[in-house]
């Protein structure tokens, strides 16, 4: 993914790329269904590349070309799930955008045929067995890799906040597990996975990565999963903690937030500014705190060294990249975070939903409505 410079702006282009993965839904039942193989090589000859199959055979993530903006991934997006819901539709299934299924179990889901999927369950076992979730992933366009290391240190003491406006998995295998995003806690059993530590340079990480391969840890960049990495192969940073929202509207937001925070870090940079480096420790409180209560807990306030009210941080959070906003010509997707404040998140609206019918295949009609809402517009 190559990040093209306008330089008649005092900022580049920040190109954008989103990744999203459903779930495939049987209608009747609201289980999974391992039905991924059809819908891929359907998908294969209108969206080529841009659908691929994961090792769950009930999961199939899209993603879309590189975008020149906000506005330009949005069309993408709704174009890319209107497209998978055809395609599931044609199968008599539809899809669905949530961190976790409801109810269904792992232990029955099929693993997909593929020697990348064969090699990972054989190192990992029931760890990677049982990592059936589902995530949204955003590529933002760098200038350089020395430029996308200082920004990807910095950016990473936002990322609970960015988190905790995706919740959307409080449910794991028939039960509510207390918390507004179990899929992490999923992932954690992964190696190489949460916040990354502090790298001084490109060329450190770009080490890190060599011992890996070296030691026979990993093959490649792609194996480190972290919640943020630079991409071992494109020029982009790539946000991969967030929940996939069932909304569109709320995929677009964040996308247009997490280009935002790049952007705002870029132009601090570029007049010898920064904003102060915290530990992988500390920031993994607050991403704790996210997971736990999504935004309507307490995250802290490390230059403060208080507990603050998560809505307040991520107000400040707005405050903070507003100058490059309209710069990006972002400022309508940017605002529908408020809305995400103000009426909740994917997870405040699966618990509110069981609350009031006492019936998790009701959550999951819930998240395939609002999946597939506002596809046609």
């Amino acid at each position: 993914m190559q990040n093209t410079l306008r330089m008649a702006q005092s900022i580049p282009v920040f190109t954008l790329g989103i990744e999203e993965e459903f779930q495939i839904i049987d209608p009747k039942t609201r289980e999974l269904r391992s039905h991924m193989s059809q819908i891929v090589e359907g998908g294969k000859i209108i969206l080529r590349e841009q659908v691929k199959a994961e090792m769950h055979q009930s999961v199939v993530e899209v993603g879309t070309n590189i975008c020149q903006n906000i506005d330009e991934a949005r069309r993408e997006v709704k174009y890319l799930r209107r497209m998978i819901s055809d395609l599931a539709g044609k199968e008599g299934l539809t899809i669905a955008a949530a961190g976790t299924h409801p109810f269904s179990r792992w232990q029955d889901q099929l693993i997909t045929d593929h020697p990348r999927y064969e090699e990972i369950i054989n190192e990992m076992q029931d760890t990677a067995r049982s990592n059936l979730i589902f995530g949204l992933h955003v590529h933002v366009g760098i200038p350089s890799r020395q430029v996308g290391i200082h920004i990807m240190n910095v950016v990473r003491y936002f990322l609970p906040h960015i988190f905790a406006l995706s919740a959307n998995s409080p449910f794991w295998e028939g039960r509510n597990t207390g918390f507004r995003s179990f899929r992490t806690k999923v992932f954690d059993k992964f190696p190489r996975t949460g916040i990354p530590d502090y790298f001084s340079s490109a060329a450190e990480y770009d080490e890190y990565i060599d011992l890996l391969v070296k030691t026979n840890c990993i093959d490649n960049g792609k194996k480190i999963w972290w919640d943020i990495r630079l991409h071992p192969f494109f020029d982009t940073i790539e946000f991969r903690i967030c929940d996939i929202p069932s909304k569109v509207d709320e995929t677009i937001a964040l996308a247009a937030l997490m280009q935002a925070l790049v952007a705002k870090l870029y132009k601090l940079m570029n007049s010898n500014l920064t904003f102060r480096i915290y530990s992988r420790a500390l920031i993994s409180e607050n991403k704790w705190r996210a997971a736990r209560y999504g935004i309507d807990g307490k995250m802290i306030d490390f230059g403060k060294q208080q507990e603050v009210d998560t809505k307040m941080l991520i107000m400040e959070l707005l405050d903070f990249v507003d100058d490059v906003v309209d710069e990006l010509g972002s400022r309508h997707e940017i605002n529908r975070v408020l809305d995400i404040l103000k009426y909740g998140t994917g997870a405040d609206r699966q618990l509110a939903c069981f609350a009031a019918t006492g019936d998790l295949k009701a959550v999951v009609d819930q998240i395939i409505l609002e999946t597939n809402t506002g596809l046609q517009d």
